[in-house]
Order: structure tokens, then C-alpha cells, then sequence
């Protein structure tokens, strides 16, 4: 509703008093991948009404003349409900409507950090759910977020709890098994508010018991799941390490498949052909390496975490090389939320420029979300998310650490 209420006053023209001018040193254009110089951006109703248009009288005018201006940052892999410092079975003494809490504090970060937009790909007890809707509500501050609620998984699988012993008959709310089965499950998630369907197609680095490139749901499997999802007008994010899940998922017909650490050659051109987004998580293994043991990350996923972490890097670069579309997602929870924008130096060091680094953040996940038009780009009735750093982004990608400024659907919620 609030949304179209943005919209009638962007149609009607809104009031001078509802009226926001930001006055840009340099506003980057993240298509051509130029910057214009001494912009200024007329925010009217939550919308961008023109850029270097007539000045209304009596508008609020920000100053940034001495900012580089970009659209607000999105990131299409997160679970803004987990905490870190929560790991393996630390977790079990962690209640839902805790996390729900937890997500109030890491929703803040993350947008202060300059990402406007958050897919979130995996939450307990539909707690992102609750959380997106809050944030709508105005009642929290965040970013705008689309939730998978629980993740879908076959009995014992990455999406399953599998720390307790059999005694207690405790499986997760996601689990599903054989096409029939899953599909219900589809149908269940959307049911209670899930705006896409998250699945694990292989094993995991943070679970017990699994190999993590093992695949686990079937071809079948999988293919019906994205037929009930696609009917239902929501699309599917395959969890995806091992070679032969990937490429099952993407026969399948998934919108996108995260991790990818194992994927090869095959892979990568079946996802050229169908247009599958791949998300690398390149930088998070540094912190799990770095800071697992402490937080309580089981032994064997530092192992797995060891095996898979390099090579993932590696086949982001070759999956580049190789043409394929590239999203940003940094599997945020896994790492402090907040801390997003460390990924893009990673992006850079294995093969991207800094402007195709930050189009991944923007115009392709925008294009991935179905929000072509409305969020990625700062320009005339998009969404009136923007940020602005200290720095050149472009020059030097770990400029995007210093944020300055961000406005989220024309309210200020940061300005340095």
C-alpha cells in the first residue's frame, strides 16, 4: 500500500514540504559507467522525480557535492536473522523470536552499510518474514527485504537440523521429499509469506553430517518445486556446491544457484544458456576460517570449509572468464551483517572491474528480484535509493566501506 501511495504522488506531484533536492559531486551512471558531474536529484513521494530538472521552491536540499552518488546496494544472498556468533549447536539454545529480535539489529547495520534491498535466503519460524514486514510497517528500520522463510531440503540434508540425536524426532520446517511432497511445501512457505523459494540442492560447508558437494535433491525433485514456484509467480534459489547439483539445478530451471564452489565447465555454460544468476560468496570464507572455531562452528565445517573455499574463488574467475551472469551475495550471517561491502574487493581481485562488481549489485540483482525499474539505477521513477561515499568507487572499490549517506525510498536515514 505504501507503494502505491508513492506512486499517486508521483503521478499527482507531491508538495515542496514532501520534497527532497541532493546535490551530488558525482552521481555514477551504473550502465554506461560514467559519472555526471554536479547532479542534483529531485526525490518526490519515495520516487526519483528527475535528475538536473527544474529546483521546486522551498525543497529540502541535502548537501553531497563533496560525494560520489550511486544507487542503494543490494545483496541477494543473506540470513538477517542469524548471528554468527551463533554457530553449530550454540544455535539450539537460540529461540525464533530471538532471532526475529537479532534480525531488528542486523537489519539496521546493513542498511546503514548502504544496502537498500536484501534478498534473505533461509530463516527459522518465518522470522524474516516478520522482520520484512515490520520494516514495511515502518515500525523498524531496514532495508526492503524478500524472504524465502524456512529452506526447503530433503530428511538429514544441509536445510535439516541435524545436531539432536533421534530421541527427540526433531526435523526441520522446510524438509521435503520426493516432487509431491515438495511441492506442498512450496505451497506451505507461500502460504505463510514467503516471497521465493530457497532449496539446497547439495550438501553444505555449516551442516553436520553431509558431504558438501553431495547431491541431495533429485532432478525430479527439483523440477517440481520450480514448476509449483514458477506457477505461483515466485522464483527459486538453489543452494549449490557440487558439480552435478549445480548443474541439475539449472537444468531444473532455478533462477539462480548459490555458492557454486564446485561448478565446472558444463555448468557455467548451462547457466550462459538458460540465464541462470550465480551467486559467489567469495569473500566469507576468510571470517568462517578466521573466526569459526570461536563462534562454535563444528570442526568438520572448518574442514569442508578448507576444501571448498579456494576453489570457489578460482571458479568465480572462470565462471566470469566463461560469460555467465554474476549476482552479489555474501551469504550475510555467516559473517557480521554489515560488513557486506568486503566482498567486493574479493570481485575485483578474481576478475571483475570495479563497475561490473558494482552493476552485479544493482542492475542484475535488480533484474533477478523482478525489480527492473524500480530499484539498481538512480533514475526517473525508480525507487529514491541512494547512497553516497567519501571516495571514488571506481578508482578503488573499497570506497564502498565508506558510507556517508544513505536514503532509502526518499527518507534520510543516514547523513555523515
Amino acid at each position: 500500500m505504501r507503494y502505491l501511495t508513492g506512486l499517486l504522488c508521483l503521478a499527482l506531484g507531491a508538495s515542496a514540504a514532501d520534497t527532497t533536492v541532493l546535490r551530488c559531486g558525482k552521481l555514477l551512471d551504473v550502465k554506461a559507467g560514467t559519472y555526471l558531474s554536479n547532479a542534483t536529484i529531485i526525490v518526490a513521494g519515495g520516487f526519483i522525480e528527475s535528475i538536473n530538472g527544474p529546483l521546486p521552491a522551498n525543497a529540502k536540499t541535502v548537501d553531497l557535492s563533496g560525494s560520489f552518488c550511486l544507487p542503494g546496494l543490494i545483496d541477494v544472498h543473506t540470513h538477517i536473522t542469524s548471528d554468527p556468533r551463533n554457530s553449530g549447536y550454540r544455535r539450539l539454545g537460540i529461540s525464533v523470536p530471538r532471532e526475529a529480535l537479532t534480525g531488528v539489529r542486523q537489519a539496521r547495520a546493513t542498511l546503514m552499510a548502504g544496502f537498500t534491498t536484501l534478498r534473505n535466503v533461509g530463516a527459522r519460524g518465518y522470522a524474516d518474514v516478520a522482520l520484512r514486514d515490520a520494516i514495511q510497517d515502518g515500525d523498524v528500520v531496514g532495508p526492503r527485504l524478500f524472504v524465502s522463510g524456512p529452506s526447503l531440503g530433503i530428511t538429514g540434508g544441509h536445510c535439516d537440523s541435524n545436531l539432536l540425536p533421534s530421541e527427540y524426532g526433531f526435523r526441520s520446517a522446510g524438509v521435503a521429499n520426493g516432487p509431491w511432497e515438495a511441492r506442498a511445501k512450496v505451497r506451505e512457505v507461500i502460504k505463510y509469506g514467503a516471497d521465493l523459494i530457497k532449496i539446497c540442492a547439495t550438501g553444505g560447508v555449516l551442516s553436520k553430517g553431509d558431504g558438501v558437494g553431495t547431491q541431495q535433491y533429485t532432478l525430479e525433485e527439483m523440477k517440481a518445486i520450480v514448476e509449483e514456484a514458477h506457477k505461483l509467480e515466485r522464483k527459486v534459489a538453489a543452494h549449490a556446491h557440487g558439480a552435478e547439483g549445480i548443474k541439475d539445478a539449472i537444468r531444473a530451471g532455478v533462477d539462480s544457484v548459490e555458492h557454486c564452489s564446485l561448478i565446472d565447465e558444463e555448468g557455467i555454460r548451462l547457466a550462459k544458456e538458460k540465464g541462470t544468476v550465480l551467486v559467489f560468496d567469495i569473500y566469507n570464507d576468510d571470517y568462517i576460517l578466521a573466526e569459526g572455531p570461536k563462534n562454535g562452528v563444528l570442526p568438520e565445517s572448518i574442514e569442508k570449509e578448507k576444501l571448498v573455499g579456494k576453489l570457489q574463488r578460482e571458479n568465480f574467475r572462470k565462471a566470469y572468464l566463461g560469460g555467465a551472469t554474476l549476482g552479489f551475495g555474501t551469504d550475510g550471517g555467516v559473517y557480521p551483517h554489515g560488513d557486506n561491502w568486503k566482498q567486493f574487493p574479493y570481485m575485483t581481485e578474481f576478475g571483475m572491474k570495479a563497475i561490473e562488481a558494482i552493476r552485479a549489485a544493482t542492475l542484475t540483482n535488480a533484474a533477478l528480484m523482478n525489480l527492473t525499474g524500480k530499484a539498481g539505477q538512480v533514475a526517473k521513477g525508480h525507487w529514491a535509493d541512494i547512497i553516497a561515499v567519501s571516495g571514488d568507487p571506481l578508482a578503488d572499490i573499497r570506497n564502498l566501506e565508506k558510507v556517508r549517506f544513505v536514503m532509502k525510498a526518499g527518507q534520510v536515514y543516514r547523513n555523515d
